[in-house]
């Protein structure tokens, strides 16, 4: 057995010849032939590329196979290991940063602000437009006292609680028109500018009616309003023209998301949400509070309202109300 020294450019490897046929060259795993996999190869064995003697095949013995897996097994796990440590460096987020939002909450990385939208023109003309297919619609737009609402009420409101200090805040709208035309007016007004406005496409969409689309908005709250102190769950029967029927409970499931993805995206940030109607709202104060839902309605917001979002942890005494039960196993 012959073992060939180490130079400063090769790395070689023992094996077993016949005599006179120790004669260096590249193996499979040389520079050339390596290809993408040359760093790893030069991470595992700290030099340019590996060489092995040539080697007559009939005269092979088993340590040159040996020799072989040695260093495929040295190439694993050299990719291994730097992949690892690759891992190793990224930024991991902590739990409370990747978790969803849990309901009650005492304790919030952001303040946040709950503004109603101003007037749309399905209000204003008195008639329920939820299905999703018309969130862009000008039906949905802001009407005139809507666009008065923006700037005489939320403005102002906004200002008052210092929401956003120097322009310093984010805009999160539902990209239902009026809410999204609330929000440009807001940058506009408040100094932000554009590149604050947030879009939310589906997590705060107005809540989906059923079969009561399209009648008039207090026979639509009233129906709500009594079907919700029934039970969480309960939702308006399904209509036919594709309109959703969401309980309470699928709007806090909506809402919740929201509030994840600004707890994950930003710390000590001051969030003003949007909403194009009363019940996003309601039901996220309600959740963040712990009250039971079938009392959401205690929070409702009026076009144009702005309130902050108030936690667990503050003093806040709710509406005291009783309810009447047909089923009580279901109000509970």
């Amino acid at each position: 057995m012959e073992v060939l020294p180490r130079s400063h450019s090769r790395a070689a490897t023992i094996s077993v010849l016949s005599p006179g046929k120790l004669t260096p060259t590249c193996s499979r795993f040389s520079r050339r032939k390596a290809g993408n996999f040359a760093p790893f190869v030069n991470a595992a064995a700290n030099v340019h590329h590996h060489c092995t003697p040539a080697v007559d095949q009939q005269h092979t013995s088993p340590a040159t196979d040996l020799s072989r897996r040695s260093a495929l097994q040295q190439l694993l796990l050299a990719t291994a290991a730097l992949s690892l440590g690759t891992t190793a460096n990224l930024a991991t987020p902590e739990a409370s940063q990747a978790a969803l939002v849990q309901f009650p909450v005492a304790d919030l990385r952001n303040e946040y602000y709950l503004v109603r939208a101003g007037e749309g023109q399905c209000e204003a003309d008195n008639y329920a437009l939820t299905n999703t297919v018309f969130k862009t619609s000008i039906s949905n737009g802001l009407s005139s006292q809507g666009k008065r609402q923006v700037a005489r009420q939320i403005v102002p409101a906004l200002r008052e609680l210092d929401a956003c200090p120097d322009g310093g805040c984010w805009l999160w709208p539902s990209i239902t028109q009026r809410s999204y035309q609330t929000a440009e007016i807001l940058a506009s007004l408040l100094g932000t500018g554009y590149s604050r406005i947030v879009p939310e496409y589906s997590f705060l969409d107005q809540r989906g009616v059923g079969i009561l689309e399209g009648l008039t908005w207090e026979s639509v709250s009233r129906q709500l309003q009594e079907g919700d102190s029934l039970s969480s769950t309960w939702r308006p029967k399904l209509g036919t023209d594709g309109t959703p029927n969401e309980s309470s409970q699928d709007v806090l499931i909506r809402v919740r998301q929201v509030m994840s993805i600004c707890e994950t995206q930003w710390t000590g940030a001051n969030v003003i949400i949007i909403s194009p109607d009363s019940d996003n709202l309601s039901v996220l104060q309600a959740g963040v509070l712990g009250i039971d839902l079938r009392r959401h309605h205690d929070f409702a917001f009026a076009p144009g309202e702005v309130r902050p979002l108030q936690t667990a942890a503050e003093a806040m005494a709710p509406v005291s109300k009783s309810f009447s039960c047909r089923n009580p196993p279901k109000c509970f």
